[in-house]
């Protein structure tokens, strides 16, 4: 699959695409109020662009486990601003980070060229004519409930059957609306409703994903379920095992890597796709 933007080409055939993580939000998990600033936001994202990302995404609204929604007005306050002044200094794609269709048209008006929507348009019924009308990619992400309430005992009576079904009914709605089928991106949504081995079922078995005949995106940096592999390291102690787990997840078939230390997962790639690319001579 090939994504053309007006600058840029993301073909998943040649490689893993790294996506750089950018919360322009005061409580996300990991960096909340550390970018809410919108030029320290800047700086970041162009960093990230300059140390290989391929994409930028963008969220104004955490949805850790347990947030309390914003109203749309303070979520646009916060990214448009961002994605206008974002969108004149890199030429890589930016995605909005949203489940919200106001937010995402404002978005996409600003410069924004992806949706990213963690509920895989179960939200807001007006997403899917949204991302048709603008012809823009999009991702679909797989969540047991809400950010509030979805890890509040998590259960699956089949965990992939469930999960492959929630993001089948999301590219259908997609597709009923309009969108390219050759514009759906997919995402199982790791600890989005997920028990800790339910994440590392996941990981382990990411190619029963490929079903769904879509590219593959997969976020698990600096998530909890990694800190508590490392004796329950703080999200600031986790890059090490963030990297190692993406490293994973590429060689189990993810095809977009949504992180954090960009550089370092870049480089991990690249020391990766060496030794793919070597033949073995003994």
């Amino acid at each position: 699959m090939i994504l053309q933007f007006k600058n840029y080409t993301l073909d998943f055939s040649k490689k893993t695409q790294v996506m750089g993580i950018l919360n322009v939000t005061p409580d996300s998990f990991s960096d909340g109020a550390r970018y809410l600033d919108k030029n320290k936001a800047i700086n970041h994202a162009v960093q990230m662009a300059q140390d290989g990302a391929d994409i930028i995404d963008i969220g104004g609204e955490s949805t850790r486990p347990g947030s309390i929604p914003i109203t749309i007005e303070e979520e646009l306050q916060r990214v448009i601003p961002v994605i206008k002044e974002l969108s004149k200094q890199i030429n890589i794609p930016i995605s909005i980070d949203t489940y919200k269709s106001k937010v995402a048209k404002a978005a996409i008006d600003s410069g924004a060229s992806i949706i990213n929507d963690i509920s895989a348009f179960h939200f807001d019924p007006k997403m899917a004519g949204l991302a048709a009308s603008t012809e823009v990619p999009v991702i679909l992400m797989h969540i047991k409930g809400t950010p509030k309430d979805m890890q509040n005992n998590p259960d699956y009576r089949d965990l992939f059957s469930e999960i492959i079904d929630y993001l089948n009914d999301g590219i259908k709605i997609a597709l009923q609306a309009g969108v390219s089928k050759y514009k759906i991106i997919i995402d199982p949504g790791i600890g989005f409703g997920k028990t800790f081995q339910h994440n590392i079922k996941i990981i382990q078995n990411l190619n029963r994903f490929k079903r769904l005949d879509k590219p593959i995106l997969i976020g698990v940096s600096r998530k909890a379920f990694i800190g508590a592999i490392l004796d329950n390291a703080p999200a600031q102690e986790r890059l090490i095992g963030s990297v190692s787990t993406a490293l994973i997840c590429a060689m189990n078939g993810a095809n977009i890597l949504r992180v954090h230390d960009v550089k370092e997962t870049v480089q991990s790639l690249k020391i990766l796709k060496a030794f793919h690319e070597q033949p073995s001579k003994v």
